[in-house]
């Protein structure tokens, strides 16, 4: 996620945030009163689910999953559905697909302080429209920027009861506090995930980006704690010859800011290969005996498969902690199938050429990308530049929260992938990297977090479907995807089925101990 001009906000901001979030906390606390079975569209904690199709760690089965308080308590093969004598409620969904519910570490919620753009309340919306339970917000794109002890309290205010599902915080690394260790501990003390850097402009003001040296002193704090470093992985570097200079796009004529081909040659594969090599090196402290042993670098949205992954794939192979997502919008699109002017494809990195996304798949098929996210970006219409079509000026950002799975289904099926891969890229390995003991698998004292889908069920995302996010500006408007969203529970809360969500929003924060 980028946008070209940086965005700023102001102290009088701030204090209209910690007003409006207090008395959001009271107004909260006198709903609860008023409707406690508000949560589920179920009016019953202990029951039971079939399907012919769920998928636990041990494959696809026919079986009945057991839920109380939150909880699976018990998984059950059996090949037909409960029988009519069973005590406790049974909802039977035939032959559809009960999987583990979605984990998006890479989500961008806007709130506090920029609720314009997303918020939690339409944001977990979609979050639960599209299976996915559990979120992970990003600390940049609000206001204030999530980087210090308080800035993550406020963040806990603003979403006390408005969550659908699950939220985690990242917290941000930035120059100010990252060789600030008694910051950092604090930051990490308070219950942040992990923390996410940006190597390049981020384009807000309030969260400016860091170096690679600056990377390197934060690590041995983000050993102590056992948490990972997130990174934007593009490192501005000269531009390739035939090409103007970065700072000489703004002065491109109005028809050249419409091409998609002059925003792709504004940021090269170069940027992200050269932010990769300095990781790579960067990750060399995380090895045993090493100053940040046990330190883990994560790289997100990689859209390069060219030498940045390679430079990835031999540092893994080498033993680096090291770990990598890519997200569906460059699995889906190309940048030759990109209409100019379509600014609704923008982000950064940018989608490239089809030859880079087979590339992807390849890897992705092959466990050298370790899982999935959305990057979801979105931002008010006007901020895109719809009419004008200016890929130079126009915000970066997918949205796309509600459709990643029916995006990576529908588009995967042509490389051969299989549902228990979809479970492995989005819920498994998310929970492996941000240590979500309780969530990720159909297991036995799990949380009871699932998502029931129709793979064989396509729509058409048009406006006729319901799109829950706060702006229905996607790259992914009119196509047809495949897999339809029916249920989904949160701890055992029914908080979306077909088109309707519970009366009251029952998600927590997940803070790490």
């Amino acid at each position: 996620m980028t946008m070209h001009k940086a965005v700023s906000m102001t102290k009088s901001s701030l204090q209209r945030i910690l007003i409006l979030s207090f008395i959001a906390c009271l107004s909260s606390a006198l709903q609860t009163e008023l409707d406690e079975e508000a949560c589920s569209l179920l009016p019953y904690e202990h029951f039971l689910i079939y399907s012919k199709r769920v998928l636990t760690p041990k494959g696809l089965t026919a079986a009945i999953v057991e839920v109380d308080k939150g909880k699976i308590v018990s998984v059950k093969e059996q090949s037909t559905p409960p029988t009519s004598s069973t005590e406790l409620p049974v909802s039977d969904y035939g032959n559809a697909v009960i999987m583990p519910g979605l984990i998006d570490l890479h989500v961008h919620l806007n709130e506090p302080g920029r609720e314009e753009w997303e918020g939690f309340v339409t944001g977990t919306k979609s979050a639960a429209a599209g299976g996915v339970t559990t979120v992970v917000d990003m600390p940049l794109n609000s206001f204030p920027t999530t980087i210090s002890k308080e800035s993550l309290q406020l963040k806990l205010l603003a979403a006390n009861g408005k969550l659908a599902v699950d939220v985690g915080f990242w917290g941000g690394l930035v120059p100010e506090n990252a060789e600030n260790t008694t910051a950092l501990d604090e930051l990490l003390s308070s219950g942040a995930l992990g923390l996410k850097a940006f190597m390049c402009p981020s384009g807000i003001n309030d969260f400016p980006m860091t170096t690679a040296s600056q990377i390197k002193a934060a690590l041995p704090v983000l050993a102590k704690y056992g948490r990972p470093l997130l990174v934007h992985a593009e490192v501005q570097q000269p531009l390739e010859d035939g090409h103007p200079q970065l700072e000489e796009f703004t002065g491109l004529s109005s028809e050249e800011k419409r091409h998609y081909s002059t925003y792709l040659a504004s940021r090269p594969e170069s940027w992200e290969k050269q932010a990769v090599q300095e990781l790579v090196n960067a990750a060399q402290i995380t090895t045993a005996g090493s100053s940040a042993q046990g330190a883990h670098i994560h790289i997100v949205h990689l859209s390069d498969a060219g030498n940045s992954l390679d430079l990835i794939k031999k540092a893994k192979h080498d033993g680096a902690h090291l770990s990598v997502e890519t997200c569906p919008h460059y699995l889906s699109f190309s940048a030759e199938e990109i209409p100019d002017g379509n600014t609704q494809y923008k982000c950064a990195p940018p989608i490239r050429h089809a030859e880079n996304r087979a590339s992807l798949w390849k890897a992705l098929m092959e466990g050298h990308i370790d899982f999935l996210s959305s990057d979801h970006s979105p931002a008010p219409p006007e901020l895109k530049l719809l009419e004008e079509g200016d890929f130079i000026n126009a915000w970066g950002g997918i949205s796309s929260l509600q459709l990643v799975l029916p995006a990576t289904w529908t588009f995967g099926k042509g490389h051969g992938i299989t549902l228990e891969r979809v479970a492995l890229w989005w819920s498994v390995n998310p929970a492996k990297l941000a240590k979500l003991s309780q969530k990720g698998s159909i297991e036995v004292g799990k949380d009871a977090d699932l998502v029931i889908w129709d793979p064989e069920t396509s729509f058409i995302v048009d406006e006729n479907y319901s799109l829950f996010h706060k702006h229905k500006v996607t790259p992914y408007a009119g196509k047809t995807l495949s897999g339809q969203v029916i249920s989904t529970f949160s701890r055992g809360n029914l908080v979306y089925h077909e088109g309707h969500h519970a009366t009251k929003a029952c998600g927590l924060s997940i803070l790490s101990a």
